[in-house]
């Protein structure tokens, strides 16, 4: 026998005659007739090739069948029972849940620290793992739950992921104080005279600021290319390169390094930062809560 060779609501059936042992009386607790009801333990004798139930003076009596069904039956439409009823919820202050969220280092610069710190306060419990949105197929990923969100701007993601806008901002020039381009302004000329530090963060959307360089035929000397943001505001605070960086990057920066920035002498377009989950996760509580808590944190009018 297979289970979809199966009607439940034979079992459903089957589990009122044993508790009530009538037809009458699970046909009035079903809000069936009893002919119905009748045609239902026809149906449940030709599925197991049992009666099932005999009558007697004590109603209907189960068969040794019936008996060695009963305690399965009843606890697989009581698991079934409870699961369609089951309200799932996420308490923040009982969880230990673990997130893993996709972005990129300067991501994890703007975004941890501060979030870290909220959880501290309100989910003392739930922890939380970073991942490279490039070191993995992220689509994939957050379709089967292994990264809850993403952060970043991601305009590859497919259209079955919901997005929402954290904020904007801008690209500016950074350098050291005392630097010869710290002045009001930059002209073109004098940036591309400059020795320069490149993050090749291929993949991203701040990859897409050299391809517009490149396009405009802005000629940068380009003295040293990293793979990432972490180290680029110490390296810029100790030599004379300059970098282009977006301009949250910079202020951070500029409180922990003392490194100055100015308004880009290129007219590069503004990055949106988004807020991404998968469409199978969007009612998912504690998904719903984390998003949430990271609108409240970061996100700007």
């Amino acid at each position: 026998m297979r289970l979809q060779d199966v009607d439940l609501n034979l079992l459903v059936v089957f589990e009122h005659l044993l508790r009530l042992r009538t037809v009458s009386g699970t046909a009035r607790e079903l809000g069936l007739t009893q002919p119905a009801v009748s045609n239902a333990l026809a149906r449940l004798r030709r599925l197991f090739d049992d009666q099932l139930f005999v009558r007697s003076a004590k109603g209907m009596l189960p068969t040794p069948v019936a008996e060695d069904l009963a305690e399965p039956v009843a606890y697989a439409l009581d698991a079934l029972q409870s699961a369609l009823n089951r309200k799932v919820e996420f308490d923040p202050l009982r969880s230990d849940r673990s997130f893993q969220l996709a972005m990129t280092d300067i991501g994890e610069v703007h975004f941890i620290p501060r979030l870290m710190s909220a959880l501290r306060e309100r989910a003392p419990g739930v922890s939380i793992a970073t991942v490279r949105n490039t070191a993995i197929d992220l689509a994939d990923a957050m379709s089967v739950g292994q990264v809850d969100l993403a952060v970043g701007h991601l305009p590859e993601l497919p259209s079955e992921f919901y997005q929402r806008r954290l904020f904007r901002q801008r690209y500016v020039c950074m350098f050291r104080a005392g630097h010869a381009l710290d002045r009001r302004t930059v002209r073109l000329q004098d940036f591309e005279r400059a020795d320069h530090v490149v993050v090749t963060a291929a993949g991203t959307g701040h990859a897409r600021v050299d391809e517009i360089l490149a396009k405009l035929g802005v000629r940068r000397n380009i003295r040293l290319r990293v793979p990432h943001f972490v180290a680029l505001a110490d390296i810029v605070a100790t030599t004379d390169l300059v970098a282009s960086v977006t301009e949250k990057f910079a202020e951070r920066s500029a409180a922990y390094f003392g490194l100055k920035s100015i308004r880009h002498p290129v007219d590069l377009p503004d990055i949106q930062i988004n807020l991404f989950w998968h469409g199978r996760y969007h009612r998912d509580p504690g998904n719903q809560w984390l998003r949430d808590l990271i609108f409240e944190l970061f996100a700007e009018g």
